[in-house]
């Protein structure tokens, strides 16, 4: 495995992902921002943000496994949401949650989750990016 998840002892631990990845491998794989698109460019779960979440997840997924890697190779994911607000976390971890039973997964990889303005298309109201390294 290229990849090692740690919580350092001093840094609070946080139950949704590790405060730092270690990555071993050779083969360094970037992941474009994933949105709620189906595989025919059609938005799925328009204004509902934890389905947006899942099939933002799930197609980092699919983009993950088209080269190979898995959610277990990712050492970073930064997830852009449409005007944050701190309530709606329990969204977030719900369609995260769905994804990773789909995905089979535990996406413990380091994030950072930014609130932004907007995103390219207005029906979009989460981006999901992922960095994976491989051996």
């Amino acid at each position: 495995m290229a990849v090692t998840l740690v919580n350092p002892s001093g840094l609070p631990e946080i139950p949704i992902y590790r405060q730092v990845s270690v990555a071993t491998g050779s083969k360094l794989i970037h992941v474009a921002g994933q949105v709620a698109w189906d595989e025919t460019g059609t938005t799925v779960g328009e204004g509902d943000l934890a389905a947006q979440v899942e099939q933002a997840y799930l197609n980092v997924g699919a983009a993950l496994a088209g080269v190979g890697a898995t959610f277990a190779d990712v050492v970073k994911l930064t997830v852009h949401v449409v005007d944050w607000q701190p309530e709606q976390m329990p969204l977030l971890l719900d369609g995260i949650a769905r994804a990773a039973a789909k995905l089979g997964i535990t996406p413990a990889a380091p994030a950072s989750l930014f609130g932004i303005v907007a995103l390219d298309v207005p029906e979009h109201l989460v981006e999901v990016e992922a960095v994976a390294v491989l051996d």
